[in-house]
């Protein structure tokens, strides 16, 4: 039986006691409340559903959100980017609520902002982390009476497939080619303009190696020496993001890269071993973003001293997974499509297609 009494002048107590089921006490601001909840408890037990909400109702979204980045994210290939997810996560006022008041409503509401200054891909990953942490609560952390408020919100259509690709020549509008050969850099494509801005001393080998292998920028950063053999070629990568390891083939220009930095750490280490790169994958992307701003700044800056428009596309719009789109495009011109998923480490060729972009002109070429 329920027992409800009055605690102060606002609150209500409920205490239920029933054989075979833990005390349960919980206090209401109203009777209305209290009732309603003492009715609902006693019927679930009478029917043998009942599931214990305590630890759900006591624990705040901040505190799971602690408990999921030192549990669960540290086994996972994608940790980095996720613990800046939960960061954006644990800034939300939503983060001081309990779990278990935790509605649909209220992430739909913090979707919609977010599609004001965000594009859907990024959305649908932070939905993603957050029905993570719901799912793992209820299976693994004993609160199974929890729904997942993220099943029921409607996500954004995502439409961020790219086809875009390195210039390697900058491109005039106004001006003839052998006036365009008279300016300044006018043989330098966007990655070596990038490279020239940079003020990071790895950037300028990871770009090299990214546009040069495919590899993903976590596989640079995680690559390690003893899984690089020069002689043979090749760098080895144990952990992927599809979790399956794989040999990676290094060009003339990638073995060159990489023959100087193991030069470079061979003069103050007698022994090379270790990350190739001490750098972490987002310190790689915001190295990246504002060499590209340079470059782009500087470029505009020399169009108009040598009164020319600059070309619109020119250093605009350019990420650095485009290396990947880059190079797997320049790759698919030397390999078969079995061989190209051996080096990109697509186990769905349907997957590798999204990075396949070759260029019009480069097709009607081969037509002869």
């Amino acid at each position: 039986m329920a027992t409800i009494r009055k605690r102060g002048p606002y609150q209500w107590e409920v205490q239920i006691r029933r054989k075979g089921y833990p005390p349960q006490n919980k206090t209401f601001n109203t009777k209305a409340e209290a009732d309603a909840w003492a009715a609902m408890t006693e019927s679930e037990m009478a029917r043998g559903v009942w599931i214990s909400r305590g630890e759900a109702e006591d624990t705040t979204l901040e505190e799971a959100l602690d408990r999921y980045e030192n549990e669960i994210l540290p086994g996972k290939k994608g940790a980095e980017p996720e613990r800046s997810v939960i960061r954006t996560w644990r800034a939300l006022k939503l983060a001081k609520r309990a779990l278990a008041s935790i509605r649909s409503t209220d992430v739909a509401a913090a979707r919609d902002e977010w599609l004001k200054l965000y594009k859907p891909a990024t959305i649908l990953r932070r939905l993603a982390v957050l029905s993570h942490l719901f799912s793992i609560a209820r299976k693994e952390w004993g609160m199974e009476s929890l729904s997942n408020p993220v099943e029921l919100v409607r996500k954004p259509q995502a439409n961020n497939a790219r086809t875009r690709r390195i210039a390697e020549v900058e491109q005039t509008t106004s001006e003839s080619s052998d006036e365009a050969d008279q300016g300044r850099g006018a043989n330098e494509g966007e990655l070596e303009r990038i490279v020239a801005t940079t003020g990071s001393t790895l950037l300028p080998s990871i770009i090299w190696l990214a546009v040069e292998t495919a590899m993903r920028r976590g596989e640079i950063v995680d690559l390690r020496w003893e899984h690089v053999d020069l002689k043979r070629r090749v760098a080895h990568l144990p952990a992927t993001k599809n979790g399956s390891a794989r040999d990676v083939p290094l060009s003339t220009k990638a073995v060159a890269t990489l023959q100087t930095l193991r030069d470079k750490r061979a003069n103050r280490d007698a022994r090379v071993t270790g990350r190739v790169f001490s750098i972490r994958s987002d310190a790689v992307t915001r190295a990246f973003e504002r060499a590209v701003t340079r470059a782009r700044k500087l470029y505009v800056d020399e169009c108009r001293e040598a009164q020319q428009r600059p070309d619109e596309r020119f250093l605009t719009d350019l990420r650095f997974h485009d290396l990947r789109h880059e190079a797997t495009s320049r790759l698919a011109s030397i390999f078969p499509m079995h061989e190209l998923t051996k080096i990109t480490g697509h186990k769905d060729p349907r997957m590798l297609m999204r990075y396949y972009h070759p260029r019009a002109e480069d097709l009607a070429k081969r037509l002869g």
